[in-house]
C-alpha cells in the first residue's frame, strides 16, 4: 500500500517537472491535438494540417514532428486542463503569435470540412488562457473561415 502510494506521488512529481519543461512547439502541438481530438473523429485531412502547421509555422523536419506529435498525442490524453500549455506560450510568445496560434488552431477546425460546436468551445477556452480579446478571438474566427472558404 505505500508502495502504490509512493508510486503515486512520485508519478505527480514527474509530472510536475516534464509541465516545466515544455517547449513552445509542444505546447502549441497538444492544443493543435486538442481541438483535432474534440470531436473524436481524427480525419486525415486534420492530421495532414496539423503535421503541414507545425513544419511551417516552427520550421521543423518530418522526424521532429513526428517525434512533438507523439509526445503531444500523449500530453493532450492525459492533460486536465490548457493552463500549462497556455502559460507556456504567453511566456514566451507576443500578443501577435498568440493571436496567430488561435488562426491555427480555427484551420484545424475547419479542416475537415466542418466546425463541430465542441471544437469551437474549446478554440474559445484556449483563446481566453491566451489572453484575447473577445475581438480578436472573432477576427480569428473570420480570418479561418475566409481562408477555409477560398480553400474550397
Amino acid at each position: 500500500m505505500f508502495s502504490q502510494l509512493k508510486d503515486f506521488f512520485s508519478s505527480l512529481h514527474q509530472t510536475e517537472q516534464s509541465s516545466t519543461t515544455i517547449s513552445t512547439e509542444l505546447a502549441c502541438a497538444v492544443l493543435f491535438c486538442e481541438v483535432m481530438r474534440a470531436d473524436d473523429n481524427y480525419t486525415n485531412e486534420e492530421q495532414e494540417k496539423l503535421t503541414c502547421l507545425l513544419q511551417n509555422q516552427f520550421s521543423l523536419s518530418n522526424d521532429q514532428v513526428t517525434d512533438i506529435l507523439e509526445q503531444a498525442i500523449q500530453l493532450s490524453e492525459n492533460a486536465n486542463d490548457f493552463y500549462q500549455f497556455t502559460s507556456q506560450l504567453n511566456q514566451h510568445l507576443s500578443l501577435d503569435d498568440r493571436i496567430n496560434i488561435v488562426v491555427l488552431l480555427w484551420q484545424i477546425a475547419y479542416a475537415d470540412g466542418e466546425l463541430a460546436s465542441i471544437e469551437e468551445h474549446i478554440i474559445r477556452r484556449i483563446a481566453d488562457l491566451l489572453h484575447l480579446r473577445h475581438s480578436e478571438y472573432i477576427a480569428t474566427k473570420i480570418q479561418a473561415e475566409k481562408k477555409f472558404v477560398s480553400t474550397n
